[in-house]
C-alpha cells in the first residue's frame, strides 16, 4: 500500500493540513466520477491518489477571492 507522508506535503506554498484536506478530497470526488489520473499510481483508491497528484506537484490549491461591490442575492 503507497504511503503519502502528509508531513512532506505541507509547505511554504501550502501551510495548512485544512487546505491540504480541502483539495485531496475535492481532487478525489473528481477522481470518482471519471476524471483521468495525473499520476501513474499502484493504488485504485481516489483518496490516496489525489495525494500523490499534489505531492507531485500536479494538483494545487487556488484560493478564489470574492470581487468587491457584488453583494449575494437573496431569494425572497
Amino acid at each position: 500500500m503507497p504511503y503519502v507522508p502528509l508531513e512532506k506535503l505541507i509547505t511554504e506554498k501550502n501551510p495548512s493540513f485544512y487546505r491540504l484536506v480541502l483539495t485531496a478530497a475535492a481532487r478525489a470526488n473528481e477522481l470518482t466520477q471519471g476524471a483521468q489520473t495525473l499520476v501513474k499510481s499502484e493504488s485504485k483508491k481516489a483518496a490516496v491518489i489525489a495525494l500523490q497528484e499534489i505531492a507531485a506537484g500536479k494538483v494545487t490549491y487556488v484560493e478564489i477571492k470574492p470581487t468587491k461591490g457584488k453583494k449575494s442575492e437573496k431569494s425572497e
